[in-house]
């Protein structure tokens, strides 16, 4: 899988897709969970199985760059930690992280597993020096929930 490219002035990834209609995006920081809820169910919709994916931001929160990390089924996916951060490092201009999946049902709630992969990555974040600020997970007809602000998933 191929890391979306937001901006030309990060170090490319090889193959590289420059990442068109997310302009909107782009320049501003990803201070709310908001933004990367209507950012994630975009690029989710109509998924008939949970995607898994993760915004590269910057040190000022802009969004660098994209990836997808895992499709899974219709309830569940595989998510490690060298996946999610793999794209960041090479990327290297990458400051902090929020991951993102949705729910094909279209209910947002946060399962055990959810929580428990969330508590993994920001471990992970915390030894590599990369935070992971939200785990926003995107239902159907523009819900979602983010688990930072539930306070779940070691948040």
């Amino acid at each position: 899988m191929s890391a979306l490219i937001i901006r030309r002035a990060v170090t490319r990834l090889e193959p590289v897709e420059v990442c068109e209609g997310l302009g909107e995006y782009v320049g501003g920081p990803m201070a709310r969970p908001e933004t990367a809820a209507r950012l994630l169910g975009g690029l989710f919709e109509d998924e008939a199985q949970e995607v898994f994916g993760v915004l590269m931001l910057d040190g000022k929160h802009q969004l660098v760059a994209y990836q997808e990390v895992s499709r899974g089924t219709l309830t569940s996916s595989l998510v490690h930690p060298r996946e999610v951060f793999g794209a960041a490092l090479r990327v290297g201009s990458v400051a902090a992280l929020i991951v993102g999946h949705n729910h094909p049902s279209g209910l947002v709630d946060p399962s055990p597993e959810d929580c428990a992969v969330t508590e993994r990555l920001i471990h992970a974040g915390e030894l590599l020096g990369v935070p992971v600020l939200d785990h926003v997970i995107v239902g159907g007809s523009g819900a979602w929930v983010s688990l930072r602000t539930l306070g779940l998933g070691g948040f």
